[in-house]
C-alpha cells in the first residue's frame, strides 16, 4: 500500500491533492492513502475562523469549504488528527471521529480505525502540563481569548483510552513530537537548522510526554508528527520487546518545504475503506461513563474495565453494520464566496454521524452538556503560538521506505503560507 504522508496542511487541500496527483502522473503509481499530522483547519464557512486559535491576518477560507460542500471530492482518502491550528467548534462536534467531508476521515480527539488491513490510530491535540491532568474537556465554543486555545490541549482522559489498546498498530499519529524522539535521529543536524531547539531538547521540553508514553506502550511500525515546521526522521529500538518503530515529522505545506512524503506498507491487497476498529470501540464504550466534561480531570476508578465483555458486545453491533462508519451528513452551510452565512447557526450542531455512533454502542450525547463559554466577538488577534516557527530546507535524513518529493513541489501552486 503506497501511503502519502502530510505534515501541517493549515487547509491547503487543493495544492497537497495536486502534488500527490502529479506524482501519480509523472511515476505512473497510485497513492493508496493521506495521512495528515494536524493543522489541518477543517473551515467550513466564516463562522467556523471564529473558533481558528491563529492571528486575524492569517483567518482564510483555505480550501476545505470546497471539499465540504461537495464542489470537490478528496481524490485520495484522506485519514487527520487535530493539531493547534483548527476549527475547534467542527472537530468537537466528531469528538469520537467520523467524516469531515467526503472521503476525509478525522479520526477524532483520539482514535482507531482500520484501513485495509492496517490499523491507524492518532492523538489530535498539543501537550501543556497545566492542562493535561487537572481539567476534562470543559470548552465549548463559541469560544472565549482562553478556552480558543485550552480546547486543543491533549487530556489525561484521551491518552489513557489509547493506553488500553493491546494490538499491535501499524501507524500512530500526532500533532506535537515524542519528547525525547530527538536522542534517535540525527539531533545534531537538527539543532544546526533550528539553534533554539537546543534548549528545550537538554531540558527534555521539546515534545509531548504523553506521546511519549504512547510510543513507549504501543510501539507502532511508524510514527508521524508536524507542529515543529521541519523535517526529522529517527528509529527507535524498543527495549522490552526489540520491535522498531520508524518516527517521521515532516514540515507545513508551501514552495521548497518537505511536507510531504511516500510510504511502502506491506498490506493485503485491496480495494481499501475506513473501517471502524472493534478494540477502540470497545474501549470507548468502557470509558464513556468517565467522559470529564468539566474543569475536573477524570476519575478513572469508576470506569468498567471488563474489555472482553465490551468487546463482545461492540462485535456484534458493528458486524450487522460490516464496520463501516456512518455517513457524511453536512450540519452547517458551506462557504458561498458570493454570499455571507447569517449567523443563526447554533453553535454546537448534533452531528447525525455521532449521534448514530453513540445509539450504535448505546451510549448518551453529552458533548453539549456542562458547557462553559465566552462571547464570540470577545476573541481578538490571537498571539502567535509556539507552533509558528521559522521554517528551512532540512537536509535528508533517511527513513527506510520513503520516497522524498521535493522533485514534484514545483506542481504545488505558488500561494503564500504562513511564516
Amino acid at each position: 500500500m503506497k501511503i502519502a504522508v502530510e505534515g501541517c496542511m493549515h487547509g491547503d487541500l487543493d495544492n497537497v491533492y495536486k502534488t500527490i496527483q502529479h506524482h501519480e502522473q509523472i511515476h505512473s503509481t497510485k497513492v493508496d492513502l493521506l495521512l495528515c499530522c494536524g493543522d489541518f483547519q477543517a473551515v467550513r464557512n466564516e463562522k467556523d475562523m471564529d473558533s481558528l486559535s491563529v492571528p486575524i491576518k492569517y483567518r482564510e477560507m483555505k480550501s476545505f469549504w470546497k471539499y465540504y460542500s461537495g464542489q470537490e471530492v478528496a481524490p485520495v482518502p484522506t485519514i487527520f488528527i487535530g493539531g493547534n491550528h483548527e476549527a475547534s467548534n467542527y472537530l468537537w462536534e466528531l469528538y469520537y471521529g467520523g467524516w469531515a467531508a467526503t472521503n476525509i476521515y478525522f479520526l477524532g480527539y483520539a482514535g482507531v480505525v482500520k484501513f485495509g488491513n492496517l490499523r491507524i490510530g492518532g492523538l489530535s491535540g498539543i501537550y501543556n502540563g497545566r492542562d493535561y491532568c487537572s481539567v476534562g474537556h470543559y470548552e465549548r465554543p463559541p469560544y472565549n481569548r482562553n478556552t480558543i486555545r485550552s480546547v486543543y490541549h491533549v487530556r489525561e482522559y484521551d491518552v489513557q483510552k489509547l493506553m488500553q489498546l493491546e494490538e499491535p498498530l501499524d501507524i500512530f499519529l500526532s500533532h506535537d513530537w515524542p519528547v525525547g524522539i530527538t536522542d534517535y535521529g540525527d539531533s545534531k543536524a537538527l539543532i544546526q537548522q533550528k539553534p533554539y531547539f537546543q534548549e528545550e531538547i537538554q531540558a527534555r521540553t521539546l515534545g509531548s510526554k504523553p506521546a511519549a508514553l504512547l510510543l513507549e506502550k504501543l510501539k507502532p511500525r511508524y510514527w508521524f508528527s508536524a507542529h515543529l515546521h521541519c523535517k526529522f526522521a529517527a528509529s527507535v529500538q524498543h527495549k522490552s520487546d526489540g520491535s522498531v518503530t520508524k518516527f517521521l515529522a515532516l514540515d507545513k505545506c508551501g514552495p521548497g518545504k518537505k511536507f510531504l512524503q511516500i510510504i511502502e506498507v506491506d498490506s493485503e491487497p485491496g480495494p481499501f475503506e475506513v473501517l471502524y476498529d472493534e478494540e477502540w470501540l470497545a474501549v470507548t464504550r468502557m470509558f464513556n461513563s468517565v467522559f470529564p466534561l468539566t474543569e475536573r480531570r477524570a476519575n478513572f476508578s469508576s470506569a468498567s474495565m471488563n474489555i472482553q465483555e465490551s468487546r463482545e458486545w461492540v462485535r456484534k453491533k458493528l458486524e450487522e453494520r460490516r464496520f463501516k462508519p456512518f455517513e457524511f451528513v453536512r450540519t452547517v452551510p458551506a462557504h458561498n464566496p458570493s454570499q455571507r452565512i447569517f449567523d443563526s447557526m447554533p453553535d454546537i450542531p448534533q452531528n447525525p454521524q455521532t449521534l448514530s455512533l453513540l445509539e450504535l454502542l448505546g451510549l448518551p450525547y453529552l458533548l453539549n452538556s456542562s458547557p462553559v463559554r465566552g462571547e464570540r466577538t470577545a476573541i481578538p488577534t490571537s498571539p502567535a503560538l509556539p507552533s509558528d516557527f521559522q521554517t528551512y530546507d532540512s537536509e535528508e535524513i533517511p527513513i527506510d521506505d520513503i520516497d522524498d518529493l521535493e522533485e514534484i513541489a514545483e506542481a504545488k501552486a505558488d500561494d503564500p503560507t504562513r511564516e
